[in-house]
């Protein structure tokens, strides 16, 4: 049962075969390590593997993800199990395979656009083809920003779409013990800056840190880890920087809440994003946010307590949106306060009556 909607869900989430557990293969090694069924929430969760080609494969994945899907649904309803619609997240492949599989099984699915799916994959010729196929086959397409949902409108696919924006869980992340802040830069107090997400380029976390040359009086931690993290060490360094920034690797979620709270602002200088988490998280935990005006952050950052939205991909202007929200931070509480607006519940009740609504309309179909 999925909170208050009545809905009930099975979830399946394959993950590539990897045949090797250990942690030398890197991140492989986590795909070899997960499951193949947990409860999660009271949510049974399946993890099937699916054959994945490394950097030659990804137009053959939607074809090899769609096996594993269909085996695994097959499995599910010799347990009594029979699903009204489908549900994918993420255009492709995920959406794209779904989108076989529903022919198969005669299911009406939905599918949700959340970012790079669109601005990135979706902006090839190909993928953009097999994305278009399979919206003209889509019930009802949902996406987590109105940016996202004009251009999956561009598309050319009558499929309706709306915007569901991801919303916060309030409870998990919330205000730290201690909720002094740093009200202005000053000789004796430093502002602390955070960045968590991937190092990987377009995060532009080298912004973040030419921005961080012209500032004075401030701390920053860098959360999470890539392939972008030794070059983003050694410009520290060569900006004489090196004392000012702590870079912290990957933290387990549980600690997310408390690192968000210790910081006074968090900065998230992406070239692209759909709707970022980490924003909303961060103000929940009542800190202001200084982000690149794209996607998502236009639709949530649109009051000066939730932060700034910086216009132009350089250091000066990072340097410029952080000064100015340091020197007129907002109250925790009400930044706070802010961010409540997005919580889950009139999302998932968004989400139940676009869902009742394509099975209705299935139903009178089949009828």
């Amino acid at each position: 049962m999925i909170g208050d909607t009545g809905i009930t869900a099975k979830v399946i989430a394959p993950v590539p075969w990897f045949p090797f557990q250990s942690q030398r293969f890197g991140r492989y090694s986590l795909f070899a390590r997960t499951p193949k069924y947990e409860i999660l929430n009271g949510i049974e969760v399946y993890h099937p593997r699916f054959l994945i080609l490394p950097k030659v494969g990804a137009p053959l994945t939607p074809f090899f993800l769609a096996l594993t899907l269909k085996r695994t649904i097959r499995r599910i309803q010799a347990k009594g199990y029979e699903a009204d619609l489908f549900d994918a997240h993420y255009l492709y492949p995920d959406g794209v395979a779904v989108a076989r599989v529903a022919q198969d099984f005669k299911k009406p699915f939905v599918m949700t656009a959340r970012g790079s799916d669109v601005t990135e994959i979706g902006r090839k010729p190909f993928y953009r083809r097999a994305i278009a196929w399979a919206l003209s086959r889509c019930a009802h397409a949902i996406t987590v920003s109105n940016s996202l949902r004009d251009e999956l409108k561009t598309y050319g696919s009558e499929c309706p779409i709306t915007t569901l924006r991801n919303g916060i869980d309030g409870d998990r992340f919330c205000l730290p013990t201690e909720t002094k802040i740093s009200a202005k830069p000053s000789n004796e107090k430093f502002v602390k800056i955070l960045y968590a997400g991937w190092l990987i380029p377009r995060k532009r976390v080298d912004l973040l840190l030419d921005a961080v040359v012209k500032l004075k009086n401030v701390k920053v931690e860098i959360v999470g880890d890539g392939p972008e993290q030794a070059a983003l060490k050694a410009q520290a360094v060569a900006l004489g920087i090196a004392d000012k920034v702590a870079f912290l690797g990957r933290q387990a979620p549980e600690r997310m809440p408390q690192i968000y709270g210790r910081n006074d602002i968090l900065v998230l200088p992406s070239e692209r994003e759909g709707w970022a988490n980490v924003l909303l998280e961060a103000m929940a935990c009542g800190t202001p946010v200084v982000s690149n005006a794209v996607a998502g952050a236009l639709d949530l950052i649109t009051d000066s307590v939730a932060g700034r939205l910086v216009h132009g991909q350089t250091g000066d202007a990072y340097a410029e949106a952080i000064q100015d929200l340091a020197m007129h931070i907002p109250n925790r509480q009400d930044v706070r306060r802010f961010a409540l607006q997005f919580g889950w519940g009139g999302i998932s009740l968004g989400q139940q009556r676009i869902f009742e609504h394509v099975i209705s309309n299935s139903s009178e179909e089949l009828g």
